[in-house]
Protein backbone atom coordinates (compact mmCIF):
# COMPACT_ATOMS: atom_id res chain seq x y z
CA UNK A 1 0.00 0.00 0.00
CA UNK A 2 3.40 2.50 -0.11
CA UNK A 3 1.98 3.49 -3.44
CA UNK A 4 -1.59 4.74 -2.57
CA UNK A 5 -0.02 6.13 0.43
CA UNK A 6 2.48 8.56 -1.25
CA UNK A 7 -0.70 9.55 -3.80
CA UNK A 8 -2.13 11.10 -0.01
CA UNK A 9 -1.76 14.88 1.26
CA UNK A 10 0.73 14.39 4.45
CA UNK A 11 -1.90 15.25 6.58
CA UNK A 12 -3.69 12.25 5.89
CA UNK A 13 -0.82 9.83 4.70
CA UNK A 14 0.49 10.38 8.63
CA UNK A 15 -3.33 9.11 10.27
CA UNK A 16 -2.93 5.32 8.03
CA UNK A 17 -0.35 3.98 10.50
CA UNK A 18 -2.93 2.53 12.47
CA UNK A 19 -4.38 0.41 9.68
CA UNK A 20 -3.42 -2.68 10.80
CA UNK A 21 -4.90 -4.98 7.89
CA UNK A 22 -4.46 -3.70 4.58
CA UNK A 23 -6.21 -6.87 3.02
CA UNK A 24 -9.56 -6.20 4.27
CA UNK A 25 -9.60 -2.34 3.56
CA UNK A 26 -12.10 -1.39 0.33
CA UNK A 27 -12.38 1.58 0.59
CA UNK A 28 -11.36 5.13 1.30
CA UNK A 29 -13.63 7.98 1.58
CA UNK A 30 -12.54 11.66 1.50
CA UNK A 31 -15.22 14.54 1.99
CA UNK A 32 -14.29 18.30 2.13
CA UNK A 33 -14.63 19.14 6.13
CA UNK A 34 -16.11 15.71 7.18
CA UNK A 35 -14.39 13.31 8.42
CA UNK A 36 -12.22 10.70 7.06
CA UNK A 37 -13.67 6.97 6.53
CA UNK A 38 -12.61 3.52 6.11
CA UNK A 39 -14.05 0.84 4.83
CA UNK A 40 -13.19 -2.46 5.85
CA UNK A 41 -15.55 -5.39 4.95
CA UNK A 42 -18.98 -4.65 6.55
CA UNK A 43 -17.15 -2.15 9.06
CA UNK A 44 -16.51 2.10 8.88
CA UNK A 45 -14.36 3.67 10.73
CA UNK A 46 -12.59 6.59 11.07
CA UNK A 47 -8.79 7.57 11.83
CA UNK A 48 -8.03 10.24 14.52
CA UNK A 49 -4.07 10.66 16.40
CA UNK A 50 -4.89 8.03 18.73
CA UNK A 51 -5.67 5.62 15.98
CA UNK A 52 -9.24 3.48 14.78
CA UNK A 53 -12.11 5.61 15.81
CA UNK A 54 -15.81 6.12 15.33
CA UNK A 55 -16.06 8.11 12.06
CA UNK A 56 -17.82 10.79 13.89
CA UNK A 57 -14.76 11.10 16.25
CA UNK A 58 -12.75 11.29 13.25
CA UNK A 59 -9.94 13.15 11.18
CA UNK A 60 -12.10 15.84 9.27
CA UNK A 61 -10.83 16.36 6.07
CA UNK A 62 -10.35 20.15 4.31
CA UNK A 63 -10.31 21.30 1.43
CA UNK A 64 -6.56 21.96 0.63
CA UNK A 65 -6.17 17.46 1.96
CA UNK A 66 -8.35 16.94 -1.17
CA UNK A 67 -6.46 19.60 -3.41
CA UNK A 68 -3.31 18.72 -2.38
CA UNK A 69 -4.42 15.00 -2.94
CA UNK A 70 -5.80 15.52 -6.13
CA UNK A 71 -2.50 17.12 -7.43
CA UNK A 72 -0.49 14.01 -6.14
CA UNK A 73 -2.79 11.71 -8.18
CA UNK A 74 -2.40 13.42 -10.77
CA UNK A 75 1.32 14.17 -11.03
CA UNK A 76 0.83 17.61 -11.52
CA UNK A 77 -1.03 16.40 -15.49
CA UNK A 78 -4.27 17.28 -14.88
CA UNK A 79 -5.65 18.44 -18.20
CA UNK A 80 -2.83 15.13 -19.78
CA UNK A 81 -5.69 12.90 -17.54
CA UNK A 82 -8.96 15.02 -18.92
CA UNK A 83 -10.75 11.88 -20.55
CA UNK A 84 -10.81 9.83 -17.57
CA UNK A 85 -11.78 13.29 -15.36
CA UNK A 86 -14.73 13.67 -17.52
CA UNK A 87 -16.16 10.48 -16.51
CA UNK A 88 -15.44 11.21 -13.07
CA UNK A 89 -12.18 9.44 -12.18
CA UNK A 90 -8.60 8.40 -12.26
CA UNK A 91 -6.93 5.49 -11.89
CA UNK A 92 -3.73 5.09 -9.88
CA UNK A 93 -1.03 3.05 -10.50
CA UNK A 94 -2.08 -0.64 -8.69
CA UNK A 95 -5.48 -0.18 -10.40
CA UNK A 96 -6.73 1.81 -7.61
CA UNK A 97 -10.12 3.46 -8.48
CA UNK A 98 -10.52 7.38 -7.99
CA UNK A 99 -14.26 8.75 -8.18
CA UNK A 100 -14.29 12.08 -8.13
CA UNK A 101 -17.05 14.91 -7.35
CA UNK A 102 -16.87 18.34 -7.47
CA UNK A 103 -18.13 21.06 -9.73
CA UNK A 104 -18.74 20.10 -13.44
CA UNK A 105 -17.81 22.67 -16.22
CA UNK A 106 -20.14 22.43 -19.05
CA UNK A 107 -18.96 23.35 -22.52
CA UNK A 108 -21.64 22.47 -25.63
CA UNK A 109 -23.37 20.52 -23.34
CA UNK A 110 -21.06 18.25 -22.78
CA UNK A 111 -18.69 17.62 -19.82
CA UNK A 112 -15.40 19.41 -20.11
CA UNK A 113 -13.68 19.05 -16.63
CA UNK A 114 -14.43 19.16 -12.78
CA UNK A 115 -13.15 21.82 -10.29
CA UNK A 116 -13.32 22.74 -6.79
CA UNK A 117 -12.91 19.14 -5.90
CA UNK A 118 -14.95 18.06 -2.61
CA UNK A 119 -14.62 14.48 -2.73
CA UNK A 120 -12.40 11.80 -3.62
CA UNK A 121 -13.69 7.70 -3.40
CA UNK A 122 -11.05 5.36 -3.57
CA UNK A 123 -11.36 1.85 -3.94
CA UNK A 124 -8.60 -0.69 -3.78
CA UNK A 125 -7.80 -3.03 -6.14
CA UNK A 126 -6.19 -6.32 -5.22
CA UNK A 127 -5.31 -9.81 -7.06
CA UNK A 128 -7.21 -12.81 -5.53
CA UNK A 129 -5.39 -15.66 -7.03
CA UNK A 130 -8.39 -18.49 -7.11
CA UNK A 131 -11.05 -15.83 -6.96
CA UNK A 132 -12.79 -17.42 -10.02
CA UNK A 133 -12.42 -21.31 -8.97
CA UNK A 134 -15.83 -21.37 -8.22
CA UNK A 135 -16.62 -20.40 -11.66
CA UNK A 136 -14.21 -21.63 -14.52
CA UNK A 137 -16.16 -25.02 -14.79
CA UNK A 138 -18.78 -23.30 -15.95
CA UNK A 139 -16.71 -20.78 -18.30
CA UNK A 140 -14.76 -23.49 -19.49
CA UNK A 141 -16.50 -26.94 -20.38
CA UNK A 142 -15.05 -29.75 -22.66
CA UNK A 143 -12.27 -27.30 -23.34
CA UNK A 144 -14.51 -24.68 -24.71
CA UNK A 145 -15.12 -20.76 -23.22
CA UNK A 146 -18.44 -20.40 -22.76
CA UNK A 147 -19.29 -16.74 -23.21
CA UNK A 148 -20.45 -14.79 -20.05
CA UNK A 149 -22.02 -11.89 -18.60
CA UNK A 150 -21.81 -11.00 -14.86
CA UNK A 151 -24.10 -9.33 -13.17
CA UNK A 152 -23.94 -7.37 -9.64
CA UNK A 153 -24.50 -4.18 -7.99
CA UNK A 154 -21.11 -1.97 -7.41
CA UNK A 155 -18.66 -3.47 -4.85
CA UNK A 156 -19.77 -7.08 -5.54
CA UNK A 157 -16.06 -8.26 -6.43
CA UNK A 158 -17.10 -8.27 -10.31
CA UNK A 159 -13.52 -6.75 -11.49
CA UNK A 160 -11.18 -8.96 -9.01
CA UNK A 161 -13.58 -11.95 -10.29
CA UNK A 162 -12.94 -10.92 -13.90
CA UNK A 163 -9.18 -10.42 -13.84
CA UNK A 164 -8.52 -14.06 -12.29
CA UNK A 165 -10.88 -15.65 -15.36
CA UNK A 166 -8.83 -13.88 -17.56
CA UNK A 167 -5.64 -14.93 -15.67
CA UNK A 168 -6.70 -18.60 -15.49
CA UNK A 169 -7.96 -18.84 -19.18
CA UNK A 170 -4.69 -17.15 -20.42
CA UNK A 171 -2.62 -19.62 -18.42
CA UNK A 172 -4.68 -22.53 -20.01
CA UNK A 173 -3.34 -21.26 -23.37
CA UNK A 174 -6.17 -19.64 -24.80
CA UNK A 175 -4.87 -16.12 -26.81
CA UNK A 176 -6.63 -13.46 -24.34
CA UNK A 177 -7.40 -10.42 -24.95
CA UNK A 178 -8.59 -7.36 -22.20
CA UNK A 179 -10.07 -4.51 -22.64
CA UNK A 180 -9.42 -2.45 -20.23
CA UNK A 181 -11.12 1.02 -20.64
CA UNK A 182 -11.01 2.49 -17.03
CA UNK A 183 -7.49 0.32 -16.20
CA UNK A 184 -8.57 -1.61 -13.60
CA UNK A 185 -8.49 -4.99 -14.68
CA UNK A 186 -4.83 -5.03 -15.57
CA UNK A 187 -4.27 -2.00 -13.73
CA UNK A 188 -1.56 -1.15 -16.44
CA UNK A 189 0.72 2.13 -15.55
CA UNK A 190 2.85 3.35 -18.34
CA UNK A 191 1.31 0.73 -20.95
CA UNK A 192 2.64 -1.95 -18.41
CA UNK A 193 0.18 -4.50 -16.25
CA UNK A 194 0.36 -3.95 -12.52
CA UNK A 195 -1.67 -7.11 -11.73
CA UNK A 196 -1.91 -10.66 -13.32
CA UNK A 197 -4.08 -11.14 -16.39
CA UNK A 198 -2.27 -13.99 -17.09
CA UNK A 199 1.10 -15.15 -19.70
CA UNK A 200 -0.60 -15.37 -22.93
CA UNK A 201 -3.20 -12.38 -22.39
CA UNK A 202 -2.70 -8.94 -24.48
CA UNK A 203 -4.13 -5.77 -23.19
CA UNK A 204 -5.66 -2.55 -24.55
CA UNK A 205 -5.20 -0.19 -22.38
CA UNK A 206 -7.37 3.05 -21.52
CA UNK A 207 -9.92 2.35 -25.26
CA UNK A 208 -13.51 2.44 -25.18
CA UNK A 209 -14.87 -1.28 -25.23
CA UNK A 210 -16.68 -0.56 -28.67
CA UNK A 211 -13.62 0.63 -30.32
CA UNK A 212 -11.28 -1.91 -28.76
CA UNK A 213 -13.27 -5.01 -29.51
CA UNK A 214 -13.43 -3.60 -33.25
CA UNK A 215 -9.64 -2.97 -33.67
CA UNK A 216 -8.74 -6.70 -31.76
CA UNK A 217 -10.68 -8.39 -33.95
CA UNK A 218 -9.15 -6.99 -37.09
CA UNK A 219 -5.76 -7.37 -35.45
CA UNK A 220 -5.08 -9.78 -32.47
CA UNK A 221 -7.10 -13.27 -33.74
CA UNK A 222 -8.74 -13.13 -29.86
CA UNK A 223 -10.01 -16.79 -28.85
CA UNK A 224 -11.67 -14.58 -25.80
CA UNK A 225 -12.37 -11.17 -25.43
CA UNK A 226 -12.30 -9.83 -22.01
CA UNK A 227 -14.14 -6.36 -21.14
CA UNK A 228 -15.66 -4.19 -17.81
CA UNK A 229 -18.66 -2.90 -17.42
CA UNK A 230 -20.63 -3.31 -20.46
CA UNK A 231 -23.57 -0.37 -20.45
CA UNK A 232 -23.80 1.68 -24.23
CA UNK A 233 -25.53 0.83 -27.01
CA UNK A 234 -22.80 1.04 -28.83
CA UNK A 235 -21.00 -1.96 -26.73
CA UNK A 236 -23.67 -4.40 -27.60
CA UNK A 237 -23.11 -3.74 -31.55
CA UNK A 238 -19.58 -4.09 -31.07
CA UNK A 239 -20.09 -7.43 -29.03
CA UNK A 240 -22.93 -8.75 -31.55
CA UNK A 241 -19.44 -8.27 -34.21
CA UNK A 242 -17.62 -10.47 -31.97
CA UNK A 243 -20.18 -12.80 -31.80
CA UNK A 244 -20.45 -13.21 -35.31
CA UNK A 245 -16.70 -13.66 -35.86
CA UNK A 246 -17.01 -16.33 -33.27
CA UNK A 247 -14.83 -14.90 -30.36
CA UNK A 248 -16.05 -15.73 -27.47
CA UNK A 249 -16.54 -13.06 -24.50
CA UNK A 250 -16.30 -12.52 -20.91
CA UNK A 251 -17.76 -9.06 -20.02
CA UNK A 252 -19.16 -7.79 -16.45
CA UNK A 253 -21.87 -5.06 -15.96
CA UNK A 254 -23.71 -3.65 -13.17
CA UNK A 255 -27.40 -4.99 -12.34
CA UNK A 256 -28.88 -6.14 -9.41
CA UNK A 257 -31.12 -8.32 -10.93
CA UNK A 258 -31.30 -10.40 -14.51
CA UNK A 259 -34.95 -9.06 -15.71
CA UNK A 260 -33.88 -5.37 -15.20
CA UNK A 261 -30.48 -5.56 -17.36
CA UNK A 262 -32.12 -7.96 -20.32
CA UNK A 263 -33.64 -4.83 -21.12
CA UNK A 264 -31.32 -2.35 -21.06
CA UNK A 265 -30.76 -0.96 -24.98
CA UNK A 266 -27.43 -2.39 -25.17
CA UNK A 267 -28.89 -6.05 -24.73
CA UNK A 268 -30.89 -5.59 -28.10
CA UNK A 269 -27.77 -6.56 -29.87
CA UNK A 270 -25.27 -7.37 -27.58
CA UNK A 271 -27.60 -9.96 -25.78
CA UNK A 272 -26.51 -12.39 -28.63
CA UNK A 273 -22.92 -12.76 -27.44
CA UNK A 274 -23.53 -14.23 -24.26
CA UNK A 275 -24.60 -18.02 -23.38
CA UNK A 276 -24.66 -17.49 -19.86
CA UNK A 277 -25.45 -15.06 -17.06
CA UNK A 278 -23.21 -15.25 -13.44
CA UNK A 279 -25.21 -13.00 -10.92
CA UNK A 280 -23.02 -11.78 -8.14
CA UNK A 281 -23.84 -10.25 -4.18
CA UNK A 282 -22.39 -9.75 -0.95
CA UNK A 283 -24.55 -11.57 0.51
CA UNK A 284 -21.69 -14.23 1.81
CA UNK A 285 -18.84 -11.27 1.32
CA UNK A 286 -17.75 -10.43 -2.31
CA UNK A 287 -18.08 -12.28 -4.96
CA UNK A 288 -21.02 -14.60 -3.54
CA UNK A 289 -22.46 -16.57 -6.52
CA UNK A 290 -26.52 -16.30 -6.86
CA UNK A 291 -27.29 -17.96 -9.79
CA UNK A 292 -26.03 -18.99 -13.39
CA UNK A 293 -28.84 -19.01 -15.90
CA UNK A 294 -28.22 -20.47 -19.46
CA UNK A 295 -29.47 -18.44 -22.19
CA UNK A 296 -31.44 -19.81 -25.25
Amino acid sequence: MDRLLKCMAPNLRNLFHSVLDWDKVEEIRLRVNQPLVIKEQQIEYGLNAAGRCRPSEGFRVNADDIARTVEIMAENSWYALEDEIRAGYLTLAGGHRVGICGRVVLENGLIKTIKYINGLHIRLAREVPGAADQVMPQIVRSGRIISTLIVSPPGCGKTTLLRDISRQLSNRGFNVVVIDERSEIAACHHGVPQLDVGWSAYVLDGCPKAQGIAMVLRGMAPQVIITDEIGHPNDGLALADAARAGVQVIATCHGSAWDSVRERAWMRHGGAAFQQVILLSRRSGPGTIEQVLKLD
